[in-house]
């Protein structure tokens, strides 16, 4: 099979093209995907410079998350057909990253593709959306509660707001840093009122204004660093900081402790180490249902182009540079040889 392929750690210019590659064959509760669309997140490139995340390297072949047409089965595997449209945040549990044309995957992390998403946009679904459902599952926000979302306009904090919205929360206040970002938030539902300029010199008093001078409930920090301190700053005493990131200051991590902050730590990985896989097949299932009952909108996408190594290399500089500009970056996969 053709897959692009991570021939050491650095820079973009370390990706390969290879053709030569042997198609995954499907353990027992496995099925065989042949790969239509696939997702690019801040991980993919984060793992490519050698960064802690290459702990959760499967395979020199990066990429998450996908979409696509099953078939082959493994003997056991009894919840999906040859022939159905699928998709899936594979993580670290396929038999490789998704930069390639096939993917064995176990089954129950996969959920049926809602029949009115074309591939591509069920490829920029599964990651953003699972971490936006276990948010607020874990959260548990009730309808007076206040949220300030930091990062707001990228891939989880849309979905996020689109969920809260569906469920009635709707006290929400959020950052952004240009016009584009602004767009997209209004987009999503929220009003020009609730949608902060980042670049504002008196920042902290603009947001805690939009929120009728009080303090959050909770703050969800999709950014880290200086917003992690924001973010403490404006929690109310025993407030919930709701951590995506990991990257919090030691600035930040005080002002939390101070405060009696409960820290909710967000991890979609959390569920592959313990092997519970239902996991992500039942919640993806879930969100899969929201999108097709028109609920909540899928991500607009940006195609960037179709699996070539320059695709992945212009996909790897757009997210470090942090210019995807709220939109999910995927890559088209067509198919160059057939089981």
């Amino acid at each position: 099979m053709k897959a692009i392929v991570l021939n050491k750690f650095g820079d973009t210019d370390n990706f390969i093209e290879r053709t030569d590659l042997p198609i995954p064959v499907p353990g027992d509760h496995e099925v065989l995907v042949r790969i239509k669309a696939a997702g690019f997140n801040p991980i993919d490139y984060q793992m490519r410079l050698g960064k802690n995340e290459k702990k959760k390297m499967i395979s020199p072949i990066l990429g998450r998350e996908f979409s696509g047409i099953i078939v082959k089965t493994g003997k056991n595997a009894s919840k999906f057909k040859k022939g159905m449209a699928v998709f899936a945040a594979s993580g670290s549990m396929g038999s490789n990253g998704t930069y390639a044309e096939y993917i064995s995957v176990p089954e129950d992390i996969l959920a049926s593709k809602p029949a009115n998403l074309t591939f591509e946009e069920a490829a920029a679904v599964p990651v953003g959306n699972l971490t936006a459902l276990q948010t607020y599952k874990r959260l548990k926000p009730v309808h007076e509660d206040s949220l300030f979302i930091a990062g707001a306009a990228g891939g989880v904090g849309l979905a996020l707001i689109k969920l809260l919205l569906y469920q009635g929360i709707d006290r929400l206040v959020v950052t952004a840093g240009n016009d584009e970002s602004r767009q997209h938030l209004i987009a999503a539902g929220l009003s020009t009122e609730q949608i902060i300029d980042y670049n504002a010199t008196d920042l902290t008093a603009n947001i805690i204004t939009a929120n009728k001078e009080l303090p959050f409930n909770h703050c969800v920090d999709l950014v880290g660093g200086k917003l992690s301190e924001l973010c403490a700053e404006l929690l109310i005493t025993n407030g919930t900081y709701v951590d995506i990131t990991a990257l919090t200051s030691p600035k930040a991590r005080e002002t939390l402790f101070d405060k009696g902050a409960n820290i909710l730590n967000i991890s979609n990985f959390a569920y592959a180490l313990n092997g519970d896989k239902d996991y992500y097949g039942n919640n993806l299932q879930q969100i899969a249902d929201l999108l097709e009952s028109g609920a909540v909108s899928p991500p607009q996408v940006y195609l960037v182009g179709e699996l070539e190594v320059a695709t992945v290399e212009k996909a790897h500089r757009i997210l470090e540079s942090n210019l995807s500009k709220g939109k999910k970056l995927v890559m088209r996969i067509p198919t160059t040889i057939a089981t």
